[in-house]
Formats: structure tokens, C-alpha cells, sequence
């Protein structure tokens, strides 16, 4: 693996996690903020604010998987989760017709599990014999 490569997975990686343990937090505790994930965001997008408990707790778990050494079938459940639950969050915002400053954090945490995903050492991927 370049050393180019490794150091943009690990940026990204880094960068994601932080990003979902921030807003996983906030979503387990029903912080009201004003930014991504909080319940202000959540309801606004229509979805009942019950809801954040569980996508919290999904996101601190896959940090978790994302970050454990070895199992490599468990980090792509986790890249899948990650990416299912930014596109829908992705599609909602667009289908409640929110501006690109809403639309943004969204798309930068798309970014970054590609990046994350793409740029991952070979360790950490799955191989032919899982």
C-alpha cells in the first residue's frame, strides 16, 4: 500500500469517526443542537425523534467496528450501515428541499466513508475466503 494511500484512509477514518461519535452522542443523549443529527435536524426531516436513539447507538458501533483491528466482514456491515444511513439522510434533506448549507455535512460524511472505504489497507478488506 503507497504511503499517499494510507495516509488519506487514515485522515478520512479519523475524520468520520469523529464525526459520528460526536453525532452519535448527541443523537443518544437528544442534545438540542442546531447542527447535524440533533433533534431539531431529525424532526424537521420528519422522522420522530425515538429514532435517535438507535441510529446513535448504531453509530458509536461502527466506529467501534471501524477502528478494531482484524475483522474485516465486520467493517464492511459497518461502511454499509454508515453509507445507508448518510444516503438516507442525504435523500431526506433533499426531499424536504434543504439548502446546500444543510445538504453539506451529509455529503462531506459521504465523502469521507468512500474515502475511508476505498483507501483501506488490504487487512482490513475482505478477501475471496470470507
Amino acid at each position: 500500500m503507497k504511503k499517499r494511500t494510507k495516509i488519506i484512509y487514515w485522515i478520512a477514518t479519523i475524520w468520520l469517526s469523529l464525526g459520528l461519535v460526536s453525532t452519535g452522542i448527541i443523537q443518544i443523549f437528544k442534545l438540542k443542537t442546531e447542527g447535524p443529527g440533533g433533534v431539531q435536524n431529525v424532526v424537521h426531516l420528519g422522522y420522530p425523534d425515538y429514532i435517535l436513539s438507535l441510529l446513535g447507538c448504531w453509530k458509536i458501533l461502527a466506529v467501534v467496528a471501524l477502528l478494531l483491528p482484524k475483522n474485516p466482514l465486520l467493517k464492511e456491515w459497518a461502511y454499509a450501515g454508515i453509507f445507508f444511513t448518510v444516503t438516507g439522510a442525504l435523500y431526506s434533506h433533499l426531499m424536504v428541499g434543504d439548502s446546500i448549507g444543510f445538504i453539506a455535512p451529509t455529503l462531506l460524511y459521504l465523502i469521507l466513508i468512500v474515502l475511508s472505504w476505498y483507501c483501506r489497507p488490504s487487512e482490513k478488506k475482505l478477501s475471496a475466503s470470507h
